[in-house]
């Protein structure tokens, strides 16, 4: 039996992930699909507002046969982290083929674009449009002299994961979907509308029961970064040293003292937001400083293990004909960074979550549906 890969972060799980899912199965029946999930704090510095427990029985629910995670210390991270984490999952577990939205579904003009990243003069030059004020994406069109409209969310996204498996040689074979809403809109009212809308209606108090399967509606839980604002002001004012912490750089420590006495995240964001530093990489340098994530965790931590978080029964027969093929532990490593973190991180997230969060983490049992 064969695998195929998908990374998702489900915040929350809604109708556009069970057309991934679906399409993922139409592409390739009867191979095992497998799940690389990312936990409580996100890609993009969000908190997530569906427990990983409760994502791994939704993921199981709707059509994945295996789910494993992504730990945190590499979830948290920029896209290029991020994307390299979870395709070396991927590959430890045989997947040969990724499945990913893309707005542009064009794998390969990507292929293209992550050929073209490699090049020293491309990194220079985006290097010098950032220092400039440009934003990433109009940095990186620039840098290629090609649209700017291929380098939507999922995209970019797609594109660090093509980087990866070049990077590390891996025989993956990425293949795009064709995504179907319009990720930055928060105004979208189609059948099937983002994650960023749908967690907005959630922050407007607007009903979001036509855009998730009724599963995910009882489970969603109306929680974001503000509720741990005042934890990340304490940990602000009381450290001496905040440039210790992964991805505070350039003083911007200073800044971060300065500006901290408001009323809520959102305001302190945006005063200290600059073109180079966007909302995005604000709230994961703030939930990197709450966590307490040391600037060189990447030179100390490595995908040492994999968790398992859950399976059906297609799922663990895979599993089982690929375990004496996997080099890596298949339960987690307690003296390890990754673990370390993965456990503080539930501990903060546990903090305003009625789940009982603890609990699954150190159970380590695998649901099994």
């Amino acid at each position: 039996m064969e695998a195929v890969g998908i990374i998702c972060e489900y915040n929350p799980l809604h109708k556009g992930h069970i057309y991934h899912i679906e399409e993922t199965k139409k592409l390739f029946p009867g191979k095992a699909i497998v799940l690389v999930l990312n936990g409580y704090f996100l890609q993009r510095g969000e908190i997530s507002i569906l427990s990983k427990e409760n994502k791994t029985k939704l993921a199981l629910i709707y059509g994945v046969d295996l789910v494993v995670e992504l730990p945190f210390i590499f979830g948290s991270q920029s896209a290029d982290i991020f994307a390299d984490a979870a395709i070396k999952i991927l590959n430890y577990l045989g997947c040969k083929y990724l499945v990913f939205g893309s707005e542009l579904n064009d794998v390969d003009t990507l292929i293209k674009v992550a050929d073209m990243q490699d090049n020293i003069d491309y990194n220079t030059k985006v290097k010098e449009l950032l220092d400039k004020g440009v934003n990433y994406p109009t940095a990186m069109a620039k840098a290629l002299d090609i649209k700017e409209n291929v380098f939507n969310p999922n995209d970019l996204l797609g594109i660090s994961y093509i980087k990866a498996i070049k990077k590390n040689n891996f025989r993956i074979k990425p293949i795009t979907i064709k995504r179907t809403s319009d990720y930055h809109s928060i105004d979208e009212d189609n059948n099937i509308i983002s994650a960023s809308n749908i967690r907005n209606r959630i922050k407007l108090k607007k009903d979001i029961s036509s855009y998730v399967p009724r599963k995910t509606l009882k489970l969603i839980e109306d929680i974001n970064l503000n509720d741990l604002f005042l934890f990340i002001k304490y940990k602000i004012i009381t450290d001496n040293d905040l440039s210790k912490y992964l991805t505070v750089d350039e003083g911007i420590e200073n800044r971060l003292k300065e500006k901290v006495n408001v009323q809520n995240i959102d305001e302190f964001i945006e005063s200290i937001k600059t073109k180079r530093y966007t909302y995005n990489k604000i709230r994961r340098m703030l939930i990197h400083i709450l966590i307490g994530v040391p600037k060189d965790i990447n030179k100390l931590a490595s995908i040492e293990y994999i968790r398992i978080l859950g399976f059906n029964n297609k799922g663990r027969e895979y599993l089982h004909n690929m375990k004496d093929d996997i080099p890596i532990s298949l339960l987690p490593i307690p003296n390890t960074f990754t673990y370390k973190f993965e456990l503080i991180a539930a501990t903060v997230y546990s903090l305003v979550s009625k789940n009982n969060i603890i609990s699954f983490e150190k159970s380590n049992k695998p649901i099994f549906f």
